[in-house]
């Protein structure tokens, strides 16, 4: 174990290279935070493994800052020295007196190296500076466009494991990519309803076939290994009395021929005489490789071969871009051009014809090895344009590809449980297929859930714009859909590539003690949630219902401690740790959002001070549903605006009723049921041919629609309900809810299907007690009452849930009730 002095957090002396034409230095810091303040640096037992090349005329010397050693070293085995972020010191001194300048690749960094002079001493002096990008970069000294010296060192991320974390990210946002271009390019050539014109220009094309060469040619030695065949009729001349069953190809050689036919004692009967060829065709069958398969992929290979050699070209021939050819590049192409004609020498290819007609076919879709040359050639030729710089970038900029990572993988966790309706990342114009993910453009894919139908829309930089504030912007929002309700549920996943170490001694670490996004990122999550609001009839409504932090972090177990972890399920704010490896708990999570009902998710909500009970007072005010016995009873009621019920049927409870609703049984009208509801302006006792009343008098009847359908089921007297269940039911036992557990039960019903079969233990509601069990298709869920469980039964299986469960996990019990579903 090494421990670094207070001496290697002063800049020091990184690189040194001696050659007989200059000497080169750079200097800087040879650790990160990152290292230092986790304790990761001293214990990471050679975990990351520097790269660091140096090639050239005349090299003499090479020393490399070794951390272990704390001195220049030769340069094997080096831990990293070079980070994100960091700024290194570069100096060259030429030892000639030539004149040496600057090349990279990026402008930004050719610019920022520039000659200087000092006395009688030229140099070249600047700052390499590498901002949220890393992995391999190459500069070189020349002199005279010649080049003397080319470096390659390993630029390495700060919050991600290199050789783990980073890799899988752009391995897993290439893969995402292709399989959406591919899906889109299968569903556009099976069903031949789009052509695709244009084709990718030669840059694009050069970067596509470069990244999908090795694939292709992997591809074709499958073909050669497994090849597609078929059987073909082969015609052999042979003797009259060698001829067997003729095709028609035999009879009409013989037809033509009458020449060849000879009288004999036993043959063919004509006109009374038996006859026999002399000769004729045989056929038999005989395999072959030459398909039209196989011709399409050597066409596909020729093609190919024909567009690099005129890449080639182009290349070799631009008098203005001669001196900045790569060699390395023309090499490149040189070898890919090579390795196609020494394929299409082969004598299997030699063997296989010209294509003569297009066709679609099934074998070049779907057969191993065919399959992959046909999308890869789709993909090279009609040109997959990834804005954004998602197919390549030469210096990786790990902020932006973890954005894009992180809209790209929640997608992909939502197609693994729900059906992908449509989406326009990938799509296409007449140049090409189209990818749309653009830091200022927006894409959205959309989702249906398999059992509810429910739609899930995520979109990536989703412009909230008509605010009384500013526009906003958040990265990606996901939108929720649930049955009943107008609105959809939207929350917030901001990718945000910072950390906050909570380095030992700090004030974040003895708050936070373990790492986690920073309070700034938190706070940005307030502003969206905040200042995202609509206006509905009334004051302006938050319609964010949440918003997370995603950081790059990998420990989701001792993550879950983190004073921004609970803060989720208190405030619905807070940090989710987010990498290929580190999905868990992101998963998890979005599984329940999507669960939930309406009313878990708004018991969640923050709502500014007294709306609760505002709330709680509108949607559970008492309604008392009374029954009509007469139609002249009920044409009375609308038309006088009040309702009549004897003083002996009232019960406890009767007083606190805002609002009246009438049953109407059957027979009376030619609807029935609860057709009506008002508010009640005053209640009053009368008398009515000596006999007492409670008049409850109404302000103004309103119409139910849907009307609320008996369905076997009545009331003698009359029932309480609340507000809120008179106006989402629609069968008569739907009012009958008593307890929190049968309300819950029924919403989460309700979600999955309108067709819902109640069983009270009586068939008045007024004298019935609880629900024995409800049933939906072939499942039923019984209400155990007395013991306080809640089963869920399908085809004998049995699914227990205590009613304590149910009430601290409403989304739990629906988990089971999809799974039944399913």
């Amino acid at each position: 174990m090494v421990s670094l002095p207070s001496g290697s957090r002063e800049d020091v002396e990184l690189v040194r290279i001696e050659t007989d034409y200059l000497s080169l230095i750079i200097k800087g810091k040879p650790y990160h935070e990152r290292y230092e303040g986790l304790m990761q640096y001293r214990s990471m037992d050679f975990h990351d493994i520097m790269q660091f090349i140096a090639t050239g005329e005349g090299l003499n010397e090479i020393k490399v800052y070794n951390i272990n050693a704390q001195k220049l070293d030769d340069p094997a085995n080096l831990r990293p020295i070079f980070f994100e972020n960091g700024i290194y010191q570069l100096i060259v001194l030429p030892k000639s007196g030539e004149d040496l300048t600057f090349f990279h690749e990026h402008q930004g960094i050719r610019q920022a190296i520039s000659p200087v002079t000092i006395g009688n001493q030229k140099m070249l002096m600047g700052n390499l500076q590498f901002q949220s990008e890393v992995g391999f970069t190459t500069f070189e000294i020349r002199s005279a466009k010649k080049t003397i010296l080319s470096v390659t060192m390993e630029i390495f991320p700060t919050k991600l494991d290199y050789k783990n974390d980073y890799q899988k990210l752009l391995n897993e946002v290439n893969e995402e990519i292709y399989n959406l271009a591919f899906h889109f390019i299968r569903k556009t050539y099976l069903g031949a309803k789009l052509k695709l014109d244009g084709e990718p220009s030669k840059v694009e094309f050069f970067r596509l076939i470069s990244h999908h060469f090795d694939q292709f040619l992997q591809a074709i030695t499958q073909i050669e290994r497994q090849p597609h065949h078929k059987l073909v009729p082969i015609h052999e001349k042979a003797r009259g009395d060698q001829l067997r069953k003729l095709d028609s190809t035999g009879r009409n050689y013989l037809r033509k021929r009458a020449r060849l036919f000879i009288e004999v004692n036993n043959g063919i009967p004509i006109m009374n005489k038996q006859f026999m060829p002399t000769s004729g065709l045989n056929v038999k069958k005989e395999m072959t490789f030459d398909t039209f398969e196989n011709r399409y992929v050597k066409w596909m290979m020729e093609r190919l071969v024909n567009r690099l050699a005129g890449l080639l070209d182009s290349i070799r021939n631009n008098k203005w871009m001669q001196q900045e050819a790569d060699i390395e590049t023309i090499s490149g192409i040189e070898n890919m051009i090579s390795l196609l004609r020494y394929r299409l020498r082969k004598i299997f290819w030699t063997n296989i014809g010209k294509i003569d007609r297009p066709m679609l076919s099934l074998v070049l879709q779907m057969a191993p090895g065919y399959r992959d040359t046909f999308q890869i050639y789709l993909t090279v030729s009609k040109g997959l344009m990834l804005h954004g710089n998602i197919y390549r970038m030469s210096l990786k900029d790990v902020a932006t590809l973890y954005e894009y990572w992180t809209y790209l993988k929640l997608g992909q966790i939502l197609g693994h449980s729900y059906t992908l309706v449509s989406q326009n990342v990938v799509s296409v114009n007449r140049n090409g297929l189209y990818v749309n993910l653009d830091a200022n453009k927006t894409a959205k894919r959309v989702y249906k859930h398999p059992i509810t139908n429910e739609e899930i829309i995520l979109t990536y930089q989703k412009r909230e714009s008509g605010l009384p504030t500013v526009s906003q912007v958040p990265d990606t929002v996901l939108s929720i859909e649930k049955k009943g309700k107008y609105y959809k549920f939207n929350y917030i996943f901001d990718a945000k590539y910072r950390i906050d170490y909570a380095q030992e001694g700090s004030y974040y670490f003895r708050r936070y003690d373990i790492p986690g996004p920073l309070e700034d990122d938190i706070n940005t999550m307030h502003r969206y949630r905040d200042s995202i609001v609509a206006v509905n009839d009334g004051p302006y409504e938050r319609t964010a219902f949440g918003a997370y932090v995603l950081f790059p972090w990998h420990d989701e177990v001792a993550y879950q401690q983190h004073y921004f972890y609970k803060s989720i399920n208190k405030v619905n704010i807070g940090g989710l740790p987010f990498l290929p490896n580190a999905t868990t708990l992101v998963e998890q999570f979005i599984e329940r959002l999507i669960d939930k009902s309406p009313e878990e998710i708004q018991q969640e909500g923050i709502l500014p001070i007294g709306t609760v009970e505002e709330w709680r007072s509108k949607l559970d005010d008492i309604v008392l549903v009374g029954l009509v016995s007469t139609r002249k009873d009920y044409e009375q009621f609308i038309r006088e605006g009040h309702y009549l019920l004897p003083a002996e049927k009232l019960n406890k409870g009767w007083q606190e009723a805002k609002h009246v609703a009438l049953y109407v049984k059957a027979g009376l009208m030619a609807e029935n049921g609860v057709l009506a509801y008002g508010t009640i302006s005053t209640v009053k006792p009368v008398t009515i041919n000596s006999k007492d009343f409670m008049q409850f008098k109404v302000s103004q009847w309103k119409d139910l629609n849907p009307i609320i359908k008996p369905v076997h089921y009545g009331i003698s007297n009359y029932i309480l309900t609340s507000l809120n269940t008179l106006k989402e039911s629609t069968e008569l036992p739907e009012l009958f809810m008593k307890s929190k557990e049968e309300t819950t039960i029924w919403r989460m019903l309700r979600r999955v299907s309108d067709q819902i079969k109640l069983d009270l233990d009586h068939n008045e509601l007024d004298r019935a007690t609880h629900i024995r069990e409800y049933r939906i298709k072939d499942i039923q869920v019984k209400m155990n009452i007395k013991e306080r469980e809640i089963v869920f039964e399908k085809n004998g299986e049995e699914t227990l849930i205590s009613v304590d469960e149910l009430e601290r996990n409403p989304s739990g019990g629906f988990r089971v009730l999809v799974r039944l579903l399913a």
